[in-house]
Formats: structure tokens, C-alpha cells, sequence
């Protein structure tokens, strides 16, 4: 048994991932009355979340009680980098949406579900959310209120905490850290539960129902993680960035396309930070934060279905109108929640500003809900390979002016 276990874990992550995933499918498509399967994966993602809120916590105040300084301006550079990146998603849905017009078939009974009226609304949430009780923020991973609050605490310790309370702090930062590896070192398992359980429930027939607006849908993520994205850390760093790119994807994008939650994915971007290396520091805060703000798969998604809500209405959406509804929806992106078909909710908000009714808004939610398996899927996994992508940017810029050599 120990001569299994060691072989397991010296044998490649990605390729554990991979032969889980292969599992997983032919299980779904042979065998698809074997629903303790899907146990793998609940266990697995659940396991992700119940220790994410805790490791950025504690990893934000070890890092800030025990930060020698410098690293403001990269924070700085990655938020602008963040934040770029969101609106030039929604700019590339909105050209996608002119260049290949989808309509729809709204005739699906509305979805129940509390959705923000308006981008005041979503703004008011967030600093409520910022401010709320660290210990409610913690239970109910409300990210914003883990980083604020952490952030509070962790500049206290820096200035009145002794060398011994920040040393205990680093401590259980890195113990926590381990048990994080521990958990990550079951992905492949999870994995397999959560391919079963897609493939099993949907099958391949999500792709004949909604075949156009998911090519459109899809189109769009891939031009901009495959160009935009690129271009925009190209730019930076002035050298070929795609094996960069790419391993984000492998290592990162994988994952987050099953578990369908930049949340849970928070523990597997850090650890791919860390062989990275990159500044703990740097990717500890940096990285939930991306969870949070980081949005490009949201803004493509609520972009296209409410212009495509539009066009099925018979709604000419001028450029400077179109232009924006980018801009608003890569602020409300922002607020779009860390877990699975949290965008689908913002979808109402803009089509409010193209004075398109609840109702029939809630329609497109409906059909988000349909395609998700596929969407937020997608979604899910540019959104947090471009946090990893962009939290090495800033640092490799940092590393390009000194000189230093960048590896990737």
C-alpha cells in the first residue's frame, strides 16, 4: 500500500487529473446508475471551500504583519491589469454579438431568484459585504470581508505585534498551507466524481438545444484568454508569454473548469504560485482578490445574453450604448459571486439598462442555467487561470526592471 501511495504522489498532478477526468467520462456515458460517484466530487469541492476562507485569512495577516514593503506598486499593477481585462472582455462579447447576432426562444417559465435591480444595488452590496462581521465572512465565505478584515489586521500586527507573534503567524499560514496540498492531492478523484456527474445528468445533447449560443458564448472566452489576455501580458512583459499562458490553463483553468468556482480554486492558484515562485506576499492577497474582481468569463456572459435578449426583441443597441453597457458590466462583474452561476444573476441588471423587463430578463437567467454545465464551466476556468496569469505579470514586471531572470 505505501509503495502505491508513494507511486500516486510522485506521479504528475495534470496527469492524475487527466486519468480521472478519462475515468470519470466513460463511467458517465457507460454507467450512469452510479451516483456515489458523484460523492468524489462533493467531497472534493466541498473540502476546497470549507478550507479556502481560512487559508486567505490567515495567509493575508501573516503576510501583511510580516511584509518588509515594496510590493504596493505591483498590487497596484494588478488590480489595473484585473479590472483592463474584465472590460476588454465585455468590449470582445459586445463585437461578438454584432459579428454573429443569436436569438432565442423565450418562452421558458421564469426562474425564481433575487437578482439586483441596478449597479447601485451591487455596489452597496459589495461594501456592505466589505464591512460585514469577520467571523460571519469566514462561514459564509463572503470573500470581500475575509480580505478587508485581514487586511485590517494583518497592517495592526505589522506595526505593534513581536517578532514571536509574527513568526506564529507565518507558522500556521504554512501549516495551513500544507493542508491545502493534502486536499489538492485529491483533485483527480474529485475530478472523476464531478466529470460523472455532468456527463451522466447532461450527456452531450446540452450542445444540440443551445448549440449557437453556446459557440457564440464559447467563441468569445476563447478569443479573449487566447489573445486578449495574452496581449495584454505580452505587452508587459515584452517576451513570448504563451508558455505562460498555457500552464495557467493546464494547472489552473483545469481544475476550475470542473469545479465550476473561482472560490474553491483559490488554494490551487496559490499553490501554482508558489512554483511560480513568486512572492508570497504578492500572490496571497493577490490571487483572492482576482477571485473577486478578476472577471472576464462573467462579463462575456452577462455581455452576450443581454444583447442577445436584445436581438431577440428586435433592439438595434448602438456602439456608444453598447460601449457602455461594457463598461457598467465589467464594474458589476466585479460583484458577481465566486461560485457556480453567480454571474447568471447580474444578466437582469443589464438588460435594465437596455430597458428590457425583469421577466423576461429572468428568462435569459433561466436558459444560463440550462447551458451552465457548459458556460460557467468555461467561465469559471478563464476567470481563475487569469488571476494566476495576471498576478504574474505584475511580479514578472517587477523582476524584468531588476534585471532578474523570468522563468515560466
Amino acid at each position: 500500500m505505501k509503495k502505491i501511495v508513494k507511486l500516486y504522489l510522485e506521479t504528475n498532478l495534470i496527469i492524475r487529473i487527466v486519468i480521472g477526468l478519462v475515468i470519470g467520462t466513460v463511467l458517465g456515458l457507460t454507467l450512469p446508475g452510479f451516483t456515489f460517484m458523484g460523492l468524489f466530487g462533493d467531497l472534493f469541492v466541498g473540502a476546497l471551500k470549507a478550507i479556502a476562507p481560512i487559508l486567505v485569512f490567515v495567509l493575508v495577516i501573516a503576510s501583511l504583519a510580516n511584509a518588509k514593503g515594496g510590493i504596493g506598486r505591483r498590487f497596484r499593477t494588478v488590480i489595473i491589469l484585473y479590472l483592463l481585462s474584465t472590460f476588454l472582455a465585455a468590449v470582445v462579447a459586445v463585437i461578438g454579438c454584432n459579428l454573429f447576432p443569436v436569438t432565442l426562444e423565450l418562452d421558458i417559465a421564469a426562474v425564481e431568484q433575487a437578482a439586483p435591480e441596478g449597479l447601485g444595488e451591487v455596489f452597496y452590496q459589495l461594501l456592505m459585504n466589505m464591512i460585514s462581521n469577520p467571523i460571519d465572512s469566514l462561514a459564509n465565505a463572503n470573500y470581500i470581508g475575509i480580505l478587508f478584515w485581514a487586511a485590517v489586521i494583518g497592517l495592526v500586527l505589522k506595526n505593534v505585534a513581536s517578532d514571536h507573534t509574527k513568526q506564529v503567524l507565518q507558522d500556521l499560514s504554512d501549516g495551513i498551507t500544507m493542508a491545502v496540498r493534502w486536499v489538492i492531492n485529491f483533485a483527480p478523484f474529485g475530478i472523476m466524481g464531478l466529470v460523472f456527474e455532468s456527463v451522466s445528468e447532461s450527456g452531450l445533447g446540452i450542445f444540440t438545444d443551445y448549440g449557437r449560443l453556446l459557440i457564440l458564448l464559447i467563441g468569445c472566452m476563447l478569443a479573449v484568454a487566447l489573445i486578449v489576455d495574452p496581449l495584454i501580458a505580452g505587452v508587459c512583459l515584452r517576451r513570448n508569454h504563451y508558455p505562460l499562458v498555457f500552464r495557467c490553463f493546464k494547472e489552473s483553468g483545469l481544475t476550475a473548469f470542473f469545479t465550476r468556482s473561482s472560490a474553491a480554486n483559490i488554494p490551487i492558484n496559490m499553490a501554482l504560485c508558489e512554483r511560480l515562485n513568486l512572492d508570497k506576499d504578492m500572490y496571497s492577497v493577490s490571487i483572492p482578490l482576482g477571485a473577486t474582481i478578476n472577471m472576464d468569463g462573467a462579463a462575456i456572459t452577462i455581455t452576450v445574453m443581454s444583447l442577445t435578449v436584445a436581438h431577440t426583441l428586435g433592439m438595434n443597441v448602438s456602439i456608444p450604448t453598447a460601449i457602455f453597457l461594457s463598461f457598467v458590466v465589467a464594474l458589476g462583474a466585479c460583484g458577481a459571486s465566486g461560485v457556480a452561476g453567480g454571474s447568471l444573476l447580474l444578466i437582469p441588471m443589464a438588460c435594465s439598462l437596455l430597458g428590457i423587463s425583469n421577466d423576461i430578463a429572468m428568462q435569459a437567467v433561466a436558459i444560463g442555467f440550462i447551458i451552465g454545465v457548459v458556460q460557467d464551466s468555461l467561465e469559471t476556468a478563464i476567470n481563475s487561470s487569469g488571476d494566476v496569469l495576471f498576478a504574474a505579470t505584475a511580479e514578472f514586471m517587477e523582476w524584468r526592471k531588476e534585471g532578474r531572470e523570468i522563468k515560466f
